[in-house]
């Protein structure tokens, strides 16, 4: 533990280094200096991103520098890169999931922070929550109707009788995403057993156990095991056990199927909603969080086959050729 605290340190210190050299990107001509905080790199997120981006160069192009930087999926490095971006005096931040998120609510009430990929921003900032924050926030979320996807289990896999609800005790929009999907199965007949990982590290003992006791396994829109979806792939696949999944890249890296939103137009969204703070001095506090109201089912062919999972009609298929 000392050593990974030491490490965790090291880190740090070279992230704030690496930071304040990192600002001159920032110290361009341009009108607009906005910081990027993404928690980790993974297709979903990066997509977020990417989709942010287009949207502030299409409406603003040389009159906006963006300083983006990547936590590695590391909490507290999110706190040094919205420091740093405070202590830069950037015009706007974006928040990139949600500890980077929590990371920069607890750096500034006074810049503007736009946020993506977020489940729910009143699990995320815990406070009481009905589609404005009244703060220096405001955003995009990545919810998919949940309801929706507990259906889907029942849909694809109508003879499973337990289902297994595997997510990182770490993330809190992985337990709400959980606990409503867990409500819905239940309702459905199934049984439901949950297996919270604490992070990558402990991810193939949970899911092994998981495939012991469960027929079908689900996994939300989460972070740490986007990061990991290879791990589930290796256990869950050859023990036959199917997955659901809360998000698309996820589905990619060890799902079956899916019912996910498009993250590149969330982050667009939020870029534009960055555009109108920046640009038409629109207030974050008093803007409705914006949901992606388009999610379209999809499937993992391959694996279906493989499983020996009948997929109906009314899903798409996943593009597999860049795995």
């Amino acid at each position: 533990m000392k050593l990974k605290k030491l490490i965790c340190a090291a880190l740090a210190a070279a992230l704030t280094l690496s930071l304040s050299a990192g600002m001159t990107s920032c110290g361009s001509d341009a009108k607009y200096k906005v910081g990027i905080c993404q928690l980790t790199q993974h297709p979903a997120l990066d997509a977020a991103t990417e989709g942010f981006k287009a949207a502030l160069t299409d409406k603003l192009g040389k009159d906006v520098a963006f300083d983006y930087q990547n936590a590695q999926n590391d909490s507290p490095t999110c706190g040094v890169i919205a420091n740093k971006f405070v202590s830069s005096n950037v015009d706007l931040i974006m928040a990139n999931a949600t500890p980077a998120l929590q990371a920069a609510a607890a750096a500034t009430d006074k810049i503007p922070i736009v946020a993506t990929s977020i489940t729910d921003y009143g699990t995320a900032l815990e406070m009481e929550f009905e589609g404005k924050t009244g703060r220096n926030i405001t955003g995009t979320a990545d919810l998919a109707p949940l309801v929706d996807q507990a259906a889907m289990v029942k849909e694809l896999c109508p003879d499973a009788k337990t289902v297994g609800l595997v997510y990182c005790s770490g993330e809190a929009n992985s337990k709400y995403q959980v606990n409503i999907v867990k409500a819905e199965l239940e309702k459905l007949g199934f049984a439901t057993k949950e297996y919270a990982s604490a992070d990558s590290n402990d991810l193939s003992a949970v899911v092994t156990s998981a495939c012991k006791d469960c027929d079908v396994l689900y996994i939300p829109t989460d972070n740490t095991i986007a990061n990991a979806a290879s791990i589930v792939d290796g256990i869950a696949t050859p023990a036959g056990i199917p997955v659901i999944c809360g998000e698309e890249g996820i589905c990619k890296g060890c799902g079956i199927a899916t019912l996910s939103i498009d993250y590149y137009n969330i982050g667009y969204n939020a870029g534009l909603m960055a555009y109108e703070i920046l640009v038409n001095g629109a207030n974050p506090a008093e803007m409705d969080i914006q949901f992606d109201k388009s999610p379209v089912k999809k499937y993992h062919a391959s694996r279906c086959e493989k499983l020996g999972i009948t997929v109906p009609d009314g899903y798409e298929a996943i593009d597999e050729t860049a795995e």
